[in-house]
């Protein structure tokens, strides 16, 4: 099924948040190099406390050099044998990788016309990648924009058991410097998302 222009009309406060959702993604996923340091120093938030956090982030990235970030990423994420944290819903949930959290996201990965990459070999429940898969349901990377309803159990599923949780870690994590800042981004969004869908809930 084809999506008509009409039907891709994506509200701005929602591309606003599938923005944030895939720039968490990109910051999750792989080390930041300069042109990403570049933009993120380039943040300006307002002085709500998510704005004050992205306002955070922007000033440690503005110090940040590629050989830190690469650095503080793989103590923190990869590391001799593995890093500081595991950001897979699956050892959150049950202390495991490779558990039915996994066997459930893949499950909804189906149904939302989602695929792994062919070049990622990592288990798909990473928070990296949950948040790519929000930001792309949002505005109909995988088919349709996802309605309300189905954002939020997806987010509910998925998301909300594990990312409080994550984030508050990563920001008080040993290796932490840019990435304590990225946490308390994410800590803040996750808050802002989660009180919006249980204020949307039937």
């Amino acid at each position: 099924m084809t999506a008509t222009a009409e039907t891709l009309e994506i509200a701005p406060e929602d591309r606003l948040r599938a923005d944030l959702y895939n720039y968490l993604g990109l910051l999750l996923a792989r080390p930041a190099d300069q042109m990403l340091l570049d933009q993120t120093a380039g943040l300006a938030g307002d002085d709500s406390p998510i704005g004050q956090a992205i306002n955070g982030l922007a000033r440690v990235a503005k110090a940040t050099k590629p050989k830190s970030a690469e650095r503080e990423f793989n103590a923190l994420f990869i590391g001799l044998g593995r890093g500081e944290l595991l950001p897979y819903a699956s050892y959150y949930l049950t202390g495991f990788l490779n558990e039915k959290p996994l066997a459930k996201l893949r499950q909804d990965m189906v149904a939302h016309q989602m695929a792994r990459a062919d070049n990622v070999f990592e288990p798909e429940d990473s928070m990296a990648a949950l948040m790519e898969m929000m930001g792309g349901m949002i505005v109909g990377r995988f088919g349709q924009p996802a309605a309300l309803d189905q954002q939020r159990t997806f987010f509910n599923n998925h998301i909300a058991p594990w990312a409080t949780h994550f984030y508050t870690d990563l920001e008080a994590a040993k290796a932490s410097v840019l990435y304590a800042s990225v946490g308390a981004v994410g800590r803040e969004f996750m808050a802002i998302e989660k009180e919006a869908f249980r204020l949307t809930a039937d």
